[in-house]
């Protein structure tokens, strides 16, 4: 599970880079019964909050980066943003973002691990995260497609002193390979990677690509919200054993997410 007490390698923050703020506000307004809130005078100001029930779940921006795709970007809290940013460049990464200071919020930084999948970290100041997880409507996992579940593994673990453990998915479909932040228990796991061919990522040309989940009370309903404001499904509803019921969802633009209604404990 994902908490707001969080320590180094767990994520902490998302936010999600848009062609069309207000309407990437709207669907997921409709989807996961969001407000958006501006960061401006005006609410045509092109960046902003995701509330649920008045707490800060996510932000929204313009997107801006030329080529780039629209999609949620994940962040991992981390104690000193240029030591990990030393730290991704001596293990193959690569920086898109040098670290940045957002006031007295908290400094960021943004990369790609050696095999082209994007990540960020956020350094807290008195911002520590968003404000709400593991709920209805918040996030409640993260997951990676790699194309090399052995090198991610590496990488991360060297960058973020991740535990990882193996579980066989059903059907004998491969190994999805569960991460918990260093030292912490079992129940404090807060995502997982799997291993796809890059005929399987064509959302990104064959690129690995990390996306999140989102909690949700009713999958179905979820879903049809999704296609009922212009959103698509790539896989689902469907029921994962021990997990709850999902779907692998598209916004207007793209973005991918996940929505689930985890099982009941």
């Amino acid at each position: 599970m994902i908490t707001t007490e969080y320590v180094p390698g767990s994520p902490c923050w998302l936010d999600l880079g848009a062609p069309d703020v207000r309407a990437a506000a709207g669907f997921y307004g409709a989807v996961l019964g969001w407000d958006y809130e501006p960061m401006g005078e005006s609410e045509d100001f092109e960046g902003g909050m995701f509330k649920k029930d008045g707490k800060i779940v996510g932000g929204l921006g313009k997107l801006t980066e030329e080529g780039a795709r629209p999609a949620w970007m994940l962040y991992y809290s981390v104690s000193d943003a240029d030591a990990t940013t030393e730290a991704v460049q001596q293990a193959g990464g690569t920086v898109r973002v040098a670290p940045m200071g957002l006031d007295d919020w908290g400094r960021m930084a943004q990369y790609s691990d050696p095999l082209g999948g994007q990540f960020a970290v956020w350094e807290p100041g008195t911002n520590k995260g968003v404000e709400l997880v593991d709920q209805p409507g918040s996030l409640s996992w993260t997951e990676l497609y790699t194309t090399d579940a052995g090198a991610a593994r590496e990488f991360y673990g060297s960058l973020f002193d991740w535990q990882f453990s193996d579980m066989p998915l059903p059907g004998g479909g491969g190994t999805y390979t569960l991460i918990t932040p260093s030292g912490l228990s079992e129940d404090r796991m807060h995502g997982g990677l799997m291993q796809l061919g890059k005929e399987d990522l064509a959302l990104t040309g064959g690129r690995p690509y990390w996306h999140p989940v989102f909690a949700v009370d009713d999958c179905d309903a979820a879903v049809a919200q999704v296609t009922a404001n212009g959103g698509s499904v790539q896989m689902g509803p469907a029921d994962m054993e021990g997990v709850g019921r999902l779907a692998v969802c598209l916004d207007p633009a793209n973005a991918d997410f996940v929505v689930l209604a985890p099982s009941e404990a």
